[in-house]
């Protein structure tokens, strides 16, 4: 959407209660800290962050941006790091090298400038040497979003709050989380990332984000669709020789329930609330991704609706 457009919708999803307002950083959008910045602006409650990684923005950079977002929206600021991905790396000419290490130094150097002293610091990727941040300390909350084991662990060792996408996968990554955990560190915040399909325009969509999930998702999250190692592999081989619209036709009804809540609105309710319970999740985040105002706008306002619904 148009960045006037992603503000207005922010502001009206404040207005609806939502608690949390996440942009993408995916580089060739609106960019997302100006976003963040308007949005800062013109709402009072809602925690504001970007979902962004340590390939495309030096971690410093990010420190930085963050810690004036914080300032700016009187302490609203958090972030959710990932370890890029195929929608916004290869344009880039940016390759995916040792994603663990980018995500795990990431996190060390935000940590280590909201201190609010001098750092020198020497990782296996970055580095800083008397590098001080303005602003002074911080505290902000550092969520990690992962499906790979690792990166899972990572979240349960170093993260306030762990994101998950697949709906058949929550009980497995969870179990991963825990493993990470060390002793007296708190759990971190569990949290649901997805969407609630109950019109075909909705899952069709899901269809269109899933040919990406069957490319970058670890073996576990596919085989928890049902899928076989020889069904995967072709899987794989189709998306990476013939792209994204001849992927789509792996994606079955059973596959796309698997992913995510589907089915009537009574249905998606129902799911829902029995989705929280079962995994005592903390956060449910809508995913919003059609390029149209009105039809975020109406999702926005209609999940509200029925989720809020008794």
């Amino acid at each position: 959407m148009p960045v006037n457009q992603i503000i207005d919708l922010a502001v009206e999803a404040e207005n609806l209660g939502y608690d949390y307002c996440l942009i993408a950083d995916e580089g060739f959008m609106p960019d997302v800290y100006v976003s963040l910045g308007t949005i800062a602006r013109q709402t009072h409650r809602i925690k504001l962050g970007p979902v962004t990684n340590g390939y495309t923005r030096h971690p410093a950079v990010t420190a930085t941006a963050l810690a004036t977002l914080n300032e700016l929206s009187g302490g609203r600021a958090l972030v959710t790091l990932v370890a890029g991905g195929s929608m916004v790396l290869p344009p880039m000419g940016i390759a995916r090298e040792a994603p663990l290490t980018v995500v795990k130094e990431t996190i060390e150097i935000l940590r280590q400038l909201w201190t609010g002293g001098s750092v020198s610091w020497q990782g296996q990727r970055y580095r800083l040497e008397g590098a001080r941040l303005a602003l002074g300390p911080q505290n902000i909350p550092i969520w990690l979003a992962g499906r790979g084991p690792k990166m899972l662990a990572l979240a349960g060792t170093l993260a306030d709050g762990v994101v998950m996408t697949v709906k058949s996968d929550l009980a497995d990554a969870l179990e991963i989380v825990e493993q990470g955990l060390e002793p007296g560190k708190p759990a971190p915040y569990k949290i649901y990332l997805s969407n609630l399909a109950y019109t075909p325009e909705m899952l069709a969509q899901v269809v269109d984000m899933l040919v990406f999930i069957m490319k970058d998702a670890p073996p576990r999250v596919l085989k928890g669709f049902g899928l076989t190692d020889p069904e995967i592999a072709n899987i794989r081989h189709v998306a990476e020789t013939s792209g994204p619209p001849a992927t789509a036709r792996f994606i079955t009804t059973d596959i796309l329930k698997k992913y995510q809540i589907a089915g009537t609105p009574d249905e998606c309710r129902r799911e829902f609330r029995e989705t929280v319970q079962k995994h005592n999740l903390d956060v449910f985040l809508l995913d919003v991704v059609s390029p149209d105002f009105q039809t975020n706008l109406e999702l926005v306002r209609t999940t509200h609706s029925l989720i809020a619904q008794p």
